[in-house]
């Protein structure tokens, strides 16, 4: 039997119904995150990925209860572009379900900022007028030839574990559905992010685990597969080494002892002269 006390709040409250609480459909964290939103003041614009942050929901989760959200019609995205020629995001949450029409026309009626920055006055050049010196002839012929393309950086170190990351690679479309149409163009890029992991200690099993252990619920479709690898790819967590087993230690009184392997009741232990490896006693009755 279980019992409840509850008491309202006075203030720094905020209504919500039982339909989301609820919600058949909702995860816990789509649940937290769409009612940390409707807490928000009037006139927040805090984003979802900021409240996925600040209630400390993960990359992977944030997805999926986003994801949920806007399947469930609490959530609606649009890209719209502003007075200043800029694109940004336009998001919707609502505490209950809206059509794609009905959400439209709400955010038809929010006005889009420009966040362009009014150029600031132009300071005049210290010391006087120059001549460019492009466009001209050289003074003299090089004495060879010259070469069209910039100069190259620094190669950088390979890793010597590229190619057990290149077959890493390989195996990853085996592991789910989604990820059985990553371009053959991006496989060298995310081997060299596979070999990061397997430089840090990181076995491939381990790589393949976390790569599962992200991927959406079966069924949601991924549209860039190798947008997606290479997002769980990027950051690499330090490995955790498992902790060593307590061995058990014969105290120095029985230092010597060795188990005797006839049949008794309890483990028996006696000291060999030999290389015997029965007690006296067994020996005695084996004789008898």
């Amino acid at each position: 039997m279980i019992y409840r006390h509850f008491n309202a709040p006075a203030r720094a409250f905020t209504q919500f119904s039982h339909d989301i609480i609820r919600h058949p459909r909702l995860s816990s964290d789509a649940v937290r995150l769409l009612t940390w939103q409707l807490s928000l003041p009037q006139g927040a614009r805090e984003s979802l990925s900021r409240t996925a942050e600040r209630a400390r929901i993960g990359a992977c989760a944030f997805g999926r209860a986003k994801r949920q959200l806007k399947e469930e019609g609490f959530v609606h995205e649009r890209r719209v572009q502003g007075p200043g020629g800029r694109w940004v995001t336009q998001q919707l949450v609502s505490g209950s379900p809206l059509t794609a029409d009905q959400a439209a026309k709400l955010l038809a009626r929010a006005s889009v900022a420009s966040s362009q920055v009014a150029p600031s006055p132009r300071k005049p050049a210290v010391g006087p007028p120059a001549t460019s010196s492009t466009d001209r002839h050289p003074k003299k012929d090089p004495p060879q030839d010259t070469s069209h393309h910039p100069p190259q950086a620094d190669a950088v170190e390979e890793s010597p574990r590229l190619e057990d990351a290149r077959a890493l690679v390989g195996t990853l479309p085996a592991l789910s559905p989604a990820l059985r149409h990553i371009p053959p163009g991006m496989r060298d890029e995310l081997a060299r992010l596979a070999a990061r992991w397997l430089d840090a200690g990181h076995t491939p099993a381990d790589v393949r685990r976390h790569v599962q252990r992200c991927l959406p619920a079966a069924g949601t479709p991924v549209h860039r597969p190798g947008g997606l690898v290479r997002h769980l790819l990027r950051d690499v967590p330090p490995r955790e080494l498992p902790r060593p087993v307590p061995t058990t230690r014969l105290s120095p009184r029985l230092a010597g002892a060795r188990e005797c392997a006839g049949d008794h009741t309890q483990t028996m232990l006696f000291r060999p002269v030999g290389d015997e490896t029965h007690c006296p006693r067994c020996v005695s009755e084996v004789r008898s």
